[in-house]
């Protein structure tokens, strides 16, 4: 927002339709098009269906107030245009303000949200405002969410720990009232022994000071073992408060509670409490942030609808469950506009039992360092902890067609496993991991092909290939490793566009790079990676 923006020739546009909350089109309304300093731009009126036009506005951001008689002006704030935008305006009178009714889209054909997890988006209601100015308004983001919705997930994948083979997942969104919501999603594998995943989230919007936010997932995998016990179980409770204190200061405090244990009685259980925290200051487009946290992000790239994407990785350590967790520290800078976006961020870190990942092949892999699940033959064990600092750096830019590019850079530790002329102990090679310093660099790309409507994003994350974990394995939004392909085809889509059917493929490390192959002496070969090539394939319909 270097530039302001004003009205010029060109070929973006700005209309709508304002009505009351029983959707009668207001005669006569005044409506204006407003800088984001809230400054006049223009100012028209409402025709005899209640409609407005702005007919040529340079692109860039907006707000859009309208006003009528015996009504409270109504906002819509941060209105991105670029081409041409529909913006439609409901007026309230202040006793339904105080009631906190929701504005409801009142055409047929008005714009419904795709789905996505609105756990962590705000609740669409009216919220009143003083302008600097004087005036009271009712501020809307424009957002308007059904009651219930739900998706029905048939999917098939390869490649994955404990995720293999077919499964079926059920995704319900409630939102029972204006200011709460919920979601709920249980996903099993067919044809196995009570092999299920299961989560449940909850959000209390608290208006302008934030939102109280929790997950809480189970996993059940009676496929993985160790140790001679077999069965392995996990839990977790993650809870955690936003907090805004006026428009410049941000805060997200909160914790996690983990348990994972074997199925049968057994004294091998691991619990932890792992504490976070973040902190921003907001000035203009830019952004000054300190990040602390203990628990290391998902980084196998489920979604945040996925019981896995919120449970830390476990491994076996000398016979025992262990659980990779850490200390991280970052202090950072961004910058983001309306097209573009840059950030970096100085971080330290020091891990605890670090978990490397690898596909066995031939023997089943057995001892007291091996976690193994038996339905994608992946083995997981935890080496010795080590601390790292480096930089994260990242370059984003929307292009045009709604397409978007990501370039990343970071350096910082990563653990290397040297290579071995002859068979090796398991624990001999887990002791030869360590640390090296190592540089990363990826670069993705997505968007939306026009007719068709696939949604498609492919990136590539590039580093040493000796490397056997990641570097800054805390990074927020990291790709994950080497080429992977993402894509989603609509198949069917209802008239009232509430149902549609949605064939997707996911591809992770489609050239299968970065691969370790050891012999061991018990004859089993392991073939180490940061990232094991893996493929997820399925059908979605939403309802």
């Amino acid at each position: 927002m270097g530039t302001v923006p004003a009205l010029a020739s060109g070929p973006s546009s700005v209309t709508g339709v304002v009505r009351n909350t029983a959707g009668v089109p207001q005669i006569g309304a005044v409506v204006q098009l407003l800088r984001p300093d809230l400054s006049v731009v223009a100012s028209v009126y409402t025709n005899s269906k209640g409609r407005y036009s702005f007919a040529t506005v340079v692109p860039g951001r907006y707000a859009v107030k309208a006003m009528g008689t015996s009504f409270l002006p109504s906002l819509r704030e941060n209105v991105r245009v670029q081409t041409s935008i529909v913006v439609n305006m409901t007026l309230n009178t202040l006793y339904e303000v105080m009631q906190w009714l929701p504005a409801q889209p009142r055409s047929a054909d008005a714009s419904r949200d795709d789905w996505k997890w609105t756990l962590r988006s705000a609740a669409n209601r009216p919220l009143l405002r003083w302008l600097e100015d004087g005036p009271l308004v009712v501020v809307s983001d424009g957002r308007s969410k059904p009651k219930l919705k739900a998706r029905l997930l048939a999917t098939g994948g390869a490649g994955t720990f404990s995720e293999d083979g077919q499964r079926i997942a059920m995704e319900v969104e409630d939102t029972p009232s204006d200011s709460r919501e919920l979601l709920a999603r249980v996903d099993f594998a067919p044809g196995t022994d009570g092999s299920m995943e299961s989560m449940l989230g909850f959000r209390q919007d608290l208006g302008f000071a934030g939102a109280v936010q929790s997950v809480a997932a189970v996993t059940i995998h009676p496929e993985v073992e160790g140790v001679g016990a077999g069965g392995l179980n996990e839990a977790t409770l993650r809870t955690w408060e936003d907090i805004n204190m006026g428009d410049e200061f941000q805060v997200q405090a909160g914790g996690q509670q983990v348990m994972a244990r074997f199925a049968q009685d057994s004294p091998n259980t691991v619990t932890a409490a792992l504490p976070f925290v973040s902190v921003g200051w907001r000035k203009g487009d830019g952004m000054v942030s300190y990040r602390f946290a203990t628990a290391v992000p998902d980084t196998r790239g489920l979604a945040e609808t996925q019981a896995g994407a919120w449970m830390p990785a476990v491994a076996m350590r000398d016979g025992r469950l262990t659980l990779e967790h850490g200390i991280h520290q970052e202090i950072g800078w961004e910058r983001r506009t309306d097209d573009s976006g840059f950030a970096v961020f100085f971080y330290s870190d020091t891990l605890s039992n670090p978990v490397v990942e690898g596909m066995a092949h031939g023997v089943a892999p057995a001892g007291p360092n091996v976690l193994y699940d038996g339905s994608s033959g992946l083995v997981r064990t935890a080496t010795s902890g080590y601390s790292s600092t480096g930089v994260v750096a990242t370059v984003e830019r929307r292009l045009p067609r709604g397409n978007h590019v990501r370039v990343s850079y970071a350096n910082g530790d990563a653990l290397v496993m040297q290579a071995q002329q002859h068979a090796t102990p398991l624990s001999q090679l887990i002791s030869s991991a360590h640390p090296r310093r190592a540089q990363m660099y990826s670069l993705s790309l997505s968007g939306t092909l026009d007719g068709t409507g696939t949604r498609w994003r492919a990136s590539y994350r590039w580093q040493p290939e000796d490397t056997v974990t990641r570097i800054a394995p805390y990074a927020l939004e990291a790709e994950q490793p080497y080429l992977n392909i993402h894509l989603r085809q609509p198949v069917y889509a209802g008239h009232d566009s509430a149902r549609s059917l949605d064939a997707m493929i996911d591809i992770r490390n489609l050239l299968a790079q970065g691969q370790h192959p050891f012999v061991l002496t018990d004859g089993s070969l392991l073939v180490f990676a940061q990232d094991q090539r893996g493929v997820t394939a399925g059908l979605a319909f939403t309802f």
